[in-house]
């Protein structure tokens, strides 16, 4: 490897650990703001919303800058292509977690109260998530993103149960119904971000072991 290439990829791995950092502390502040009934907490995620999608931009751009200029093969090559996926990934994180605070700011302070007790629980088990995929980027543990990729199933069967939990709230209660429709966005929003947590773990796979594991079963090796 050339020393400008190195030199490029280092600044490569600062952007996307720089943008990572950025979008778990938006997911953060508008899960906290939904439990915390935090209008204040949830419009911050929201005007901070431009600086996310200015750096996922600076990160496309330097990936295609480091295609062009050095041509790298391999291993590299492979590097720039997961960084490239993680980035859009993580955008798209950014703008769920957005979208979960102007849930936020959707619900008055007595609509709250109809909050299922389980979105507690999904939200520990995604943000969870979040944090082992970018752990397992970071220190390209191709094991703990299998074990984050496992997780995804019992993420919808949390959503599945609120969104039925939900419902029947709804059916005795009609008056709630705006309010319901606004949760179950949000706990659809927090599912969405888990499957991007999924994908993330997915392309640690992918530049640790160079096996494709997009769309198709995965295994978790004892430990």
């Amino acid at each position: 490897m050339s020393k400008h290439l190195e030199r490029d990829l280092e600044q490569l791995q600062r952007q996307i650990l720089t943008l990572a950092s950025m979008v778990e502390e938006a997911i953060y502040k508008s899960l906290q703001s939904l439990e915390k009934r935090d209008p204040l907490l949830a419009q911050e995620v929201i005007n901070n919303d431009h600086a996310v999608d200015s750096l996922e931009n600076e990160v496309y751009e330097e990936c295609l800058k480091i295609l062009a200029l050095h041509q790298p093969v391999a291993s590299d090559l492979r590097r720039i292509a997961s960084v490239f996926m993680i980035n859009t990934d993580l955008e798209r994180m950014g703008d769920l977690a957005v979208d979960i605070a102007e849930r936020t700011l959707a619900l008055s302070p007595s609509e709250f109260d109809i909050m299922p007790d389980k979105l507690h629980r999904m939200t520990d088990l995604t943000t969870g998530m979040v944090r082992q995929s970018l752990d397992a980027f970071v220190n390209l543990d191709s094991r703990q993103a299998r074990r984050v990729i496992r997780l995804d199933d019992e993420v919808d069967r949390y959503n599945a149960e609120i969104i039925q939990e939900l419902i029947v709230k709804m059916k005795t209660n009609p008056e709630i119904v705006e309010a319901g429709i606004s949760l179950f966005s949000a706990t659809r929003h927090l599912e969405r971000i888990a499957d991007h947590a999924t994908n993330i773990a997915e392309d640690v796979v992918y530049l640790v072991e160079g096996e494709l594991v997009r769309h198709r079963p995965v295994t978790v090796e004892p430990e």
